[in-house]
């Protein structure tokens, strides 16, 4: 019974290694098909159309075949489930400086892997553009959030066929599902005249 308890924060400890050399590869090969894109415009080449050319019909097919089997937009279930996305989006957009990494690597050597046990509270000072960058992009999800809206524009000019707005909601719903099998009777009693 001891064993495990002994291990278990070596474990740990390689675990998180292993998530920031997993990370840290991501991210090289980000800046790697960011070059690539770079090389590809300094020639006038599609990066795209390059990158298809040097992809194997085998692969090409496991990946529309992994891509139709993923729906991307699930839509809205739950608000954890919004934030998650909005999160995940939001930390896509960010692209890392591993040069300043590399600097704080070298600064803070194990430390910069924070334990249970590290105490790195106020030692980090955020760089002017870091700051900037935040700022903007915080600017950017209040600008989109003002766009955005559920509210129907109010029409002067419709009819009232409602007495409340819950009347209103049926006789929406009611529309949409029976108007078509309807019309002729609401054109008739309009008119006066009864069938």
């Amino acid at each position: 019974n001891e064993a495990p308890k002994l291990k278990h924060p070596e474990g740990l400890e390689e675990e998180k290694r292993g998530f920031f050399l997993a990370k840290k590869a991501r991210l090289e090969w980000e800046l790697k098909v960011e070059e690539k894109k770079k090389e590809c415009a300094a020639r006038g080449e599609d990066y795209e159309r390059v990158k298809l050319l040097e992809i194997s019909a085998e692969d090409a097919e496991r990946w529309e075949r992994k891509k139709k089997r993923k729906n991307p937009d699930l839509g809205f279930s739950d608000y954890a489930a919004a934030q998650l996305r909005q999160y995940q989006r939001l930390t896509r957009q960010i692209k890392p400086d591993l040069e300043q990494y590399e600097k704080l690597k070298e600064q803070y050597g194990e430390a910069l892997y924070p334990t249970s046990d590290s105490l790195l509270h106020g030692t980090h000072v955020p760089s002017k553009e870091g700051v900037d960058r935040m700022v903007a992009d915080l600017e950017k999800q209040i600008e989109k959030r003002e766009k955005y809206s559920r509210r129907r524009p109010y029409n002067d000019d419709a009819d009232i066929d409602y007495i409340n707005e819950r009347n209103a909601k049926f006789n929406k719903k009611a529309e949409r599902f029976y108007g078509k099998y309807t019309a002729e009777i609401k054109q008739n009693l309009e008119r006066g005249t009864a069938v």
